[in-house]
């Protein structure tokens, strides 16, 4: 497994994220399989957030970690807090995030989280309540690391000029097919084509500069949730690319899909959210391919993309 020091954050951690999203639909003897064969495949790092099942797949991962014979201080267990669908808002009062992670921490059944991220922007938040939070947090030994997630860079220094602790990750969604997070750059200043949108506000470029790691959700989706574009037929082109590689390299298409993702010089980490084994397996292949510059740019361009 491909490793990747967090600065300011954690050490030796695996470039691959298990995401915990679909585990309530499984048995707790099924997550367990899931959980450790991420394991066995060198990742060291599962993601939850409160509106995962309502909660239910911290309940479920609780439930089945037992089973794995792996030991709490040999993983680091990220959740997100932030998005509360059962009120139709998102909220980043002092007062939700210590009541969220009480919570998130009762059905994880542990002592602490190794990383907090707040998920998506509360448009309405007080930075200065956020600082708050993340100081009763800290002191209370109940979160060692903070992040956000899906945030403008922006948004990130009003954050920065309160918070005393750094925050260390920012998670935001890219994949082959929806990678503006990378396109807007190539195509600057182009009034032919929507590629040259900003749509982020160059939130990759500010990331590296800042040390803050990018972690990638839905890298094989497109579209927000509009599923897998592996072997998907309205995806010829990028099909025959990914093809050609994973049969070069002898791995699965999914494997290369990743391995695009984690070639980035930005030392990104991936999520992958499969609670099938045999798919955990390969998705974590991905760590063991190597990405030339030129493939990077062949299956950039077989996804749909030009060089203008």
């Amino acid at each position: 497994m491909k490793m990747i020091n967090i600065v300011g954050g954690p050490q030796s951690v695996s470039a691959i994220i298990q995401g915990c999203m679909r585990m309530p639909g499984l048995s707790k003897e099924d997550a367990a399989k899931v959980i450790r064969t991420a394991y066995d495949c060198g990742v060291n790092f599962y993601d939850h957030a409160t509106c995962y099942g309502n909660g239910d797949a911290e309940i479920r991962f609780a439930e089945a970690f037992p089973l794995t014979g792996i030991k709490r201080e040999d993983i680091y267990i990220q959740s997100k807090c932030g998005l509360c669908f059962d009120r139709n808002e998102f909220d980043w009062t002092k007062e939700n995030i210590l009541d969220s992670v009480d919570g998130i921490l009762s059905r994880l059944q542990t002592d602490y989280l190794d990383t907090l991220l707040l998920h998506r922007p509360d448009v309405l938040f007080d930075p200065e309540e956020v600082a708050e939070a993340f100081d009763i947090l800290e002191k209370a030994g109940k979160v060692r690391w903070f992040g956000v997630s899906n945030l403008v860079p922006m948004q990130i220094e009003l954050l920065k000029k309160y918070v005393k602790q750094e925050l260390v990750i920012n998670q935001v969604q890219l994949s082959l097919e929806q990678s503006q997070l990378i396109d807007q750059a190539l195509y600057m200043n182009n009034k032919t084509t929507d590629f040259s949108v900003n749509r982020d506000g160059n939130a990759l470029d500010y990331c590296r500069l800042k040390d803050i790691t990018i972690q990638a959700w839905s890298p094989l989706q497109f579209g927000m949730f509009g599923g897998s574009f592996i072997d998907n037929p309205d995806f010829p082109e990028l099909n025959k690319a990914l093809g050609e590689l994973a049969d070069r390299e002898g791995v699965s298409k999914a494997a290369i899909a990743i391995a695009w993702i984690l070639r980035h010089p930005a030392k990104m980490q991936a999520i992958i959210g499969s609670m099938n084994p045999e798919h955990v397996k390969d998705a974590c292949d991905a760590a063991k391919v190597k990405i030339s510059h030129n493939d990077w740019y062949k299956l950039y361009l077989a996804s749909g993309k030009f060089l203008p």
